[in-house]
């Protein structure tokens, strides 16, 4: 059984920073600019290890947005990650798990994430085509506000409401 960790991002030590950072390094060809994070951080994270080592990284963020014009709390998910080396050992099915759980606790009516790896759908995720709002963030640096067709909103529900795929969305801030 694999062990997963939950880490409150201010309870995130040094160490591990350092670790997560050189995890999306190594995960992803975005430049992240030495951070544990793309371009916000996140309120927890989600971390398995291998001899002592952070082998794969969930993070999750839980906010209210508006969906039209009604104000609902949801969960994101950002910066999913398995180190190189170790893909294909069940570590992201593992996390998401987790993630799937966390999300709950939240009391979040739904869980968001941007992306289209068949992993999500595999879990429950549905792609959506709302047009969604949201502030740029460019190297850690405020941009413009914009507002997109969605090309990868992916949507999970947890509440009780069903999503609206005809009703804008406004982040209320930055993507996850």
């Amino acid at each position: 059984m694999m062990l997963i960790e939950r880490i409150e991002e201010t309870r995130l030590t040094a160490q591990d920073e350092a670790q997560i950072a050189g995890l999306m390094a190594r995960a992803f060809d975005t430049d992240f600019g030495g951070r544990s994070y793309y371009q916000q951080r996140h309120h927890v994270r989600l971390v398995t290890r291998e001899n002592g080592k952070i082998t794969g990284h969930m993070a999750l963020d839980f906010r209210d947005i508006r969906i039209g014009d009604t104000l609902m709390p949801v969960a994101g998910l950002a910066e999913v990650a398995t180190h190189p080396d170790l893909r294909g050992r069940g570590i992201a099915s593992h996390l998401l798990s987790a993630a799937i759980h966390e999300a709950r606790a939240m009391r979040a009516q739904f869980f968001l994430l941007f992306g289209d790896r068949p992993i999500y759908a595999g879990r429950g995720f549905v792609a959506q085509p709302n047009s969604v709002t949201f502030t740029a963030l460019i190297g850690a640096r405020t941009g413009a506000v914009q507002t997109v067709a969605a090309s990868n909103l992916m949507v999970m529900q947890l509440g009780d409401s069903a999503w609206d795929s005809s009703l804008p969305v406004d982040l209320l801030g930055h993507k996850f």
